[in-house]
């Protein structure tokens, strides 16, 4: 256990300026303490980790991979001390950077047009947003909140349900013409079957028909990286793409999208969540006002 007179906040704080402004006489300058002071710090700091933290040169200070993680922990850890501190006082109020990470489909459809709005009634919040159908490791890339959709997988991730959406086989008028509107999973299999070339949790198409349960493989001429991309390929007339049936509604009451092999559509829901780091109990208070936020503007149909 850590001795009750180490003032290891304090450490991290001389620590990250260090690193941040380029030097130990930088950050002299900066905690208000002597060049010497700082650089017997950091000795101090590495020995009782048993670690080296930093490569010292006449110029610059080289983080070591130890260092790169006790840096990036450390930068966490004075945010959530500074937050907490924040959250205690009676004026406290979200502000600060909200790292958001959010799959491309979610993304244009409710996370983007909501921007304004939340900006509008969280003014010191900084929305540092990332879409990508990428399942990205939160804590490796500093994420503070992440929006995914399908089955939420073990972890010690903290998750709030935004919706759930149908998935629906579409084509483009044009592309079935050209190649016949399939009716059973055997007629799927001369279709061009457009696809993702990410992880998904499916392998392929799941049907039903005639009582039978079937997943049809995806297999076609074209792999994208995000849903958003499939989408605009099956409005071209590529071929058939099954996306969230969120994305396609405007099409299909327009005319530029029609629905097939409903009748074989077994009625799977894809749910949608917000997963975030909550170790503790403690959750910042700019994340928690995303959550909320979120959880009351986002109505998925």
């Amino acid at each position: 256990m850590a001795r009750l007179d180490i003032n290891r906040s304090g450490e991290m704080e001389v620590f990250v300026r260090a690193i941040e402004l380029g030097g130990f006489s930088a950050a002299a300058r900066a905690c208000g303490m002597t060049p010497s002071a700082v650089s017997k710090l950091v000795a101090r700091l590495e020995h009782r980790l048993g670690t080296r933290l930093v490569n010292r040169s006449t110029r610059q200070l080289q983080l070591t991979p130890e260092g790169c993680v006790f840096y990036e922990r450390s930068v966490r850890i004075l945010a959530d001390l500074n937050e907490a501190e924040r959250c205690a006082s009676t004026d406290a109020t979200p502000r600060g950077k909200l790292r958001v990470n959010a799959n491309v489909p979610f993304g244009h459809r409710f996370l983007l047009p909501l921007v304004p709005a939340f900006v509008a009634r969280y003014p010191d919040v900084t929305l540092d947003i990332v879409l990508t159908d990428e399942v990205v490791d939160i804590l490796e890339e500093r994420t503070d909140v992440a929006v995914r959709a399908g089955p939420m997988k073990n972890s010690n991730l903290l998750a709030r349900k935004l919706g759930a959406t149908r998935m629906v086989i579409v084509g483009a008028p044009i592309y079935l013409e050209r190649c016949g509107t399939p009716a059973t999973p055997d007629d799927l299999l001369t279709h061009n079957r457009l696809g993702a070339n990410y992880a998904r949790v499916q392998s392929g198409w799941p049907l039903e028909h005639r009582g039978v349960k079937s997943v049809v493989p995806v297999s076609g001429n074209v792999q994208v990286s995000d849903g958003e991309a499939l989408h605009r390929l099956a409005v071209a007339g590529l071929g058939l793409a099954r996306l969230a049936a969120f994305q396609v509604r405007d099409d299909i009451a327009a005319g530029r999208l029609v629905p097939v092999m409903e009748e074989c559509n077994p009625g799977d829901l894809e749910e949608i969540h917000a997963v975030y780091v909550g170790q503790g109990g403690h959750v910042p208070l700019r994340v928690r006002a995303l959550l909320d936020f979120l959880v009351e503007a986002v109505k998925i149909r």
